[in-house]
């Protein structure tokens, strides 16, 4: 039972860096395709969201490697949370539209 108090603070730090890098991800690219230099909105992102992930990684896991599995866990149901959240409602005619075979 011990073992798992411990863990619950990696599971939560997973969480958030990964809210914070694919929620990040996602908001670059609605910014960055709006901009007149998106090259730099993609660098910038990237390269900020990057040091703050691996910074956070290193902070909540230290040497533990099960700490460390917790947090990616909790990572990529982040990306898992942040993909459903951000996914386009798209409807029966617009997917004929696109060429979907498989929503007719």
């Amino acid at each position: 039972m011990a073992e798992v108090v411990f863990m619950l603070p990696a599971l939560g730090a997973g969480l958030a860096l990964g809210g914070f890098y694919f929620g990040g991800l996602w908001w670059t690219v609605i910014k960055g395709l709006s901009s007149p230099a998106p090259a730099l909105w993609f660098l910038g992102s990237l390269l900020l969201r990057m040091g703050v992930t691996m910074a956070g990684f290193y902070f909540a896991c230290g040497d533990h490697w099960t700490r460390w599995a917790v947090c990616l866990s909790g990572f990529i149901v982040a990306r898992l949370v942040i993909k459903a959240l951000t996914r386009p409602k798209i409807g029966p005619d617009h997917a004929q539209a696109l060429g979907a075979p498989y929503a007719s």
